[in-house]
């Protein structure tokens, strides 16, 4: 524990007589034990999500509604993965990397997820400027600027536990979808249908879209975000156990782990199938097969669905957009951070790690400039969720090699469970890249 990058996991009180809220003997709380799985679920329906999923529906109808499906054990595995790996080594993936990686692999990695992260991020901003525009009318530039702002002071300025929590009361705003499908007339008979039996198509309109499905439901900002969480956590909570230190109790605690991260994925994924199910409900039965930002899918909404759903649906798109535009940030500035062995950790003061801080608002000044340039990142709502499944696929295999390597994990390597579905996951993931590549070659 010498090493000055490490957290600050021997700084413990060695009370045994108060038990850790995690892993005392007392079964925890639902609420307190939901943390970073519930905040990394929910902010993976971000705009760029909402935006692929009202795609999807409006073009397939129901027929893209088995991903949803299907996704949810791999994408629950790969995040437990994810956690795992933080809570076990008390570094961040990228850390990890820097660690027991070549360099090349640290630096690629890191700079794939930049990339992606601030074209997601570029996006996610004006697209929740352009639905705030349609309730309350503004010029497009100053929403942008006012949710970067926002998302900036969040970090900057609370408190990481009243931060954290602020982002928990975000995850309610997700409710909407649930409110809107009950407004519109669904066949269900049809959904169950599709739910189950996949209508497979070989052309690229059908593959682009289940790249983007996947990719922005398995995202690698998501892995490195909690990851680090999970580090941040021990921090906050140093009763909180790490691995290593106390073995005999990793076991409640991975237990802690999979609970919060099962119900985080399940609760993005449920959301995720609202949305979808919501515009194949309304806007595909109307005709309407196209839909480019999240904003269309509400405005087109008003005439089919009622200023109702169009209200829910619009104020949905703005309160998931400052649930994930700090995580988006704050997953680059981690990875980033780990990878120069700055101090970093949103728990720790502005002035404690100056870099790390910069980096994050540098990261959604440069997410927010790109609006007011020709790349137009609005429109790249949907490419930037087909960028992140093909950037996941790498991602994804580095992470199952660190996580069965005994070096790292100890007795915390995958168990056979885990192993099967984060590969299958991976080669999932990877058949529909290349699938969708191939796609693409004339004849």
């Amino acid at each position: 524990m010498s090493d000055p990058t490490l957290p600050l996991m021997s700084q413990r009180d060695e009370d045994p007589e108060d038990p850790s809220p995690v892993v005392g003997p007392t079964r925890p709380r639902l609420l307190k034990v939901l943390g970073p799985g519930l905040v990394t679920g929910a902010s993976d329906d971000d705009p760029s999500g909402i935006a692929t999923y009202s795609q999807a529906g409006a073009q397939f109808g129901y027929g893209l509604a088995w991903t949803l499906l299907l996704s949810y054990p791999f994408m629950a595995a790969v995040q437990m993965i994810s956690a795992r790996i933080g809570r076990t080594t008390g570094h961040g993936i990228a850390g990890v990397l820097r660690l027991h990686y070549p360099g090349w692999m640290l630096q690629i990695v890191v700079m794939l997820l930049l990339v992606a992260n601030i074209i997601n991020l570029g996006a996610d901003l004006g697209a929740m400027a352009d639905a705030f525009s349609l309730v309350l009318p503004a010029p497009h530039f100053l929403y942008i600027l006012l949710f970067a702002a926002i998302s900036i002071f969040m970090q900057l300025f609370l408190q990481y536990t009243r931060y954290v929590a602020v982002l928990k009361w975000l995850t309610l705003v997700l409710f909407a979808y649930f409110v809107t499908l009950t407004v519109v007339h669904v066949d269900w008979a049809a959904l169950a249908y599709r739910l189950v039996v996949p209508p497979l198509r070989w052309d690229s309109g059908y593959l682009f879209t289940l790249v983007a499905i996947f990719g922005t439901t398995i995202s690698p900002y998501l892995f490195f975000w909690q990851a680090a969480e999970e580090v941040e956590d021990m921090h906050v909570h140093p009763r909180r156990i790490d691995l290593f230190d106390a073995p005999g109790q990793g076991r409640a605690a991975l237990h802690r782990i999979e609970i919060d991260t099962l119900v985080g994925m399940a609760f993005s994924n449920i959301v995720a199938l609202a949305i979808l199910v919501t515009t194949a409900a309304t806007l595909n039965v109307a005709g309407i097969t196209s839909i480019e930002t999240s904003a269309q899918a509400a405005e087109a909404l008003r005439p089919i669905a009622g200023n109702f759903a169009f209200l829910t649906f619009s104020l949905g798109v703005v309160g998931t957009g400052l649930l994930a535009v700090p995580v988006l940030a704050g997953s680059a500035a981690y990875a980033i951070g780990e990878a120069r062995q700055w101090p970093t950790g949103l728990s720790r003061r502005p002035k404690e790690a100056q870099a790390f801080y910069a980096t994050l608002v540098l990261a959604t000044l440069v997410g927010m400039i790109l609006n007011f340039t020709p790349i137009d990142p609005i429109r790249a709502l949907y490419g930037s969720a087909v960028i992140n499944g093909i950037v996941a696929v790498p991602v994804m295999a580095v992470m199952m090699r660190i996580a069965s390597r005994t070096d790292i994990m100890g007795e915390f390597v995958l168990p056979r469970s885990l192993t099967w579905l984060g590969w299958g996951g991976t080669l999932l993931m990877t058949v529909i890249v290349v699938g969708m590549l191939l796609s693409l070659v004339p004849g």
